[in-house]
C-alpha cells in the first residue's frame, strides 16, 4: 500500500522533476480541478485552471526552455495548515548554448490534499528567466504589445 505524500514531499518531487527538466512528470502531481496562479507572470496568463490546462503548459515550457536549472538554498516551512507549505529558493540558471549564468529567486505557496496539489501561487523572477533566456527582446516587444 503507497502512502500519500506529505505537502513537503509533493513539493520535492516538483522541484526534482523540473530541475531534472521531466516536465512531462508534472501534472501527475496536480489535482484534475488544480489552479495555479503565477501572481508575478508579465505576458502570460496569470491563472491556470485544470491539469490538462497545466499539462498543455508544461510541454510548452519543455518544448522552448533553453535553460538548465539548478536549485539552491531550498527552505521548505510548515504552516499552521497542514495542507500548506511555503516553499523558498534559488535557481542557478544555465543558458544550454551560451553558458551564460544567473540567480532566480522564487517563492511558491503549495496547497496540497490527498498528495496532490490543488492551489499553487507562484512567485518566481520572470524577468531574470527571460535574461537568462536570452528572450528580453521578445518580453519587452510582448510588454509593448500589451
Amino acid at each position: 500500500m503507497s502512502q500519500t505524500r506529505s505537502p513537503r514531499e509533493v513539493f520535492e518531487a516538483l522541484l526534482e522533476r523540473v530541475t531534472a527538466g521531466r516536465f512531462d512528470e508534472l501534472g501527475e502531481l496536480y489535482a484534475e480541478d488544480a489552479v495555479v496562479e503565477t501572481v508575478f507572470e508579465p505576458v502570460g496568463p496569470r491563472r491556470i485552471q485544470g491539469r490538462a490546462a497545466l499539462e498543455e503548459r508544461f510541454a510548452q515550457v519543455a518544448a522552448h526552455l533553453p535553460l538548465r536549472l539548478e536549485a539552491q538554498n531550498v527552505v521548505v516551512r510548515g504552516t499552521d495548515d497542514a495542507q500548506v507549505v511555503v516553499a523558498e529558493w534559488d535557481y542557478r540558471v544555465e543558458h544550454r548554448d551560451s553558458g551564460r549564468c544567473f540567480e532566480a529567486a522564487n517563492i511558491q505557496v503549495l496547497r496540497v490534499c490527498e498528495g496532490r496539489i490543488v492551489h499553487s501561487r507562484d512567485y518566481h523572477d520572470h524577468l531574470a528567466l527571460a535574461v537568462a533566456a536570452g528572450a528580453l527582446p521578445q518580453l519587452a516587444a510582448a510588454l509593448d504589445a500589451g
